[in-house]
């Protein structure tokens, strides 16, 4: 039965769209051989000028508040070391839209939730000037109103508090002000600030913290009790300490720099402790706890957060200058524990006794200098050391011996062995 219309001849079709999609070379081409007319054009083709490639785009540079991929971050800190500023996606967003100030943005939602905004932020402007005027009516009440001192104390207390959530509570919702506070230029000053860094201080930098310090047990070997409320860091150079790492001893032979970040208004002395509990002794076989360092005075605020411990500030005292840590070869690892305690009587004057103390290793205790300084814990941090291939040279240029000495543990006694009787087991 024969088959019409275009499916009739399938070699045809099949010839016709291997012409079109493959089409043959043409007569000029030549193709499988040199010839005269070939080389020619070969040395015509050769002999004419080639474009150049067009020359490179001159690397732009790279700005922190545009900046939105990984691969650029990572650039921009290899070439200028600046970090980026703001989150990643307050960067892409710049990048992407116009030059428009933040108050005018062209949304007309935005706009009119702005406006609920700024009508809620009068209403708790009111109810904090509402406040001040309590607060001074109580101030000039006398106190056997309210039956007694304490009794008039306490309720100005807890006005106070009353009064600086109302700020908190006013600028809590205000867009302008998570942006500045996502920019960097948030005034640590302003209470909002400061709740705004606390909390995202507590949501995770301080969980790591804790469990550090639960983990390595320096609850309850060194404090029975730590609950800080302020955040600090440490940097060895321009290397940043995580709690809990290991830092070389090459490293870790000059003092570090702190960065004590607290979160309510005004200035406090502190005292800043770095202590090692993890001293072998050999003869007690027993572990004792050496003071590595000890400043007292030291003066922080919410604005004023550096505190390099090789140059301390002016009105710091130290009472025991720097001790590279150090780690014996064959013992564990040494926890190394930063202590930021709150003076509560403000400056210490007497300081003869504390620098006998600290020297002696035997007789030193966290919780007795605490004691003794009456202070209390608001601030921690931790790392490690352990013996690596320049600690015997660090320990040389610092003086102290034990660098040739190698601890091993001491093998448990076996137990007199007894022979049971054998009539038992017949």
């Amino acid at each position: 039965m024969a088959v019409s219309g275009q499916f009739g001849r399938p070699l045809r079709i099949c010839q016709q769209c291997s012409i079109r999609w493959f089409p043959l070379p043409s007569r000029n081409s030549r193709a499988f051989q040199i010839s005269a007319a070939s080389k020619l054009e070969a040395s015509i083709e050769t002999g004419a000028s080639t474009p150049e490639p067009p020359p490179l785009a001159p690397q732009r540079n790279i700005d922190p508040n545009t900046v939105a991929t990984p691969r650029l971050e990572r650039r921009l800190l290899r070439t200028t070391g600046q970090q980026p500023i703001g989150s990643r996606r307050r960067r892409a967003a710049l990048l992407t839209s116009a030059n428009i100030p933040f108050e005018q943005l062209p949304y007309q939602c935005f706009q009119e939730a702005r406006k609920l905004l700024l009508a809620d932020r009068e209403e708790k402007l009111r109810q904090v000037e509402e406040e001040r005027r309590k607060i001074a009516k109580v101030k000039a009440v006398p106190a056997e109103k309210y039956g007694g001192e304490f009794a008039k104390k306490g309720r100005l207390v807890r006005m106070q508090k009353y009064l600086e959530r109302l700020k908190i509570l006013a600028d809590i919702n205000d867009p302008v002000i998570k942006k500045r506070y996502e920019d960097g230029d948030g005034d640590m000053n302003r209470p909002i600030y400061r709740y705004l860094a606390d909390r995202q201080w507590r949501q995770q930098r301080r969980l790591i913290m804790m469990q550090r310090i639960n983990q390595m047990h320096v609850v309850p070997d060194v404090l029975s009790t730590l609950d800080p409320t302020a955040e600090v860091r440490m940097t060895f150079g321009r290397r940043t300490v995580q709690p809990g790492e290991f830092v070389n001893s090459r490293l870790s032979e000059e003092p570090p720099r702190l960065n004590i970040q607290v979160f309510d208004k005004g200035e406090r002395h502190v005292s800043i402790v770095i202590a090692d509990p993890d001293v072998p002794n050999v003869e007690t076989d027993d572990f004792d706890s050496r003071c590595h360092f000890l400043a007292v005075n030291v003066p922080v605020s919410p604005t004023s957060t550096s505190v390099p411990l090789f140059k301390p500030p002016e009105d710091a005292q130290i009472l025991r200058d720097w001790l590279p840590p150090h780690a014996q070869k064959g013992s564990p690892y040494h926890r190394l524990i930063v202590l930021v305690l709150e003076q509560k009587n403000g400056k210490i004057s007497e300081t003869k006794e504390l620098e006998n103390i600290v020297r002696r290793i035997g007789d030193f205790s966290i919780r007795s200098l605490m004691g003794r300084l009456q202070s209390k814990a608001i601030g921690a941090h931790l790392f490690r050391t352990i013996w690596d291939d320049a600690t015997a040279e660090v320990m040389q240029r610092a003086g102290i011996e034990g660098a040739n000495i190698e601890l091993k543990r001491k093998k448990p006694e076996k137990l007199p062995y007894k022979k049971k009787d054998g009539a038992r087991y017949r």
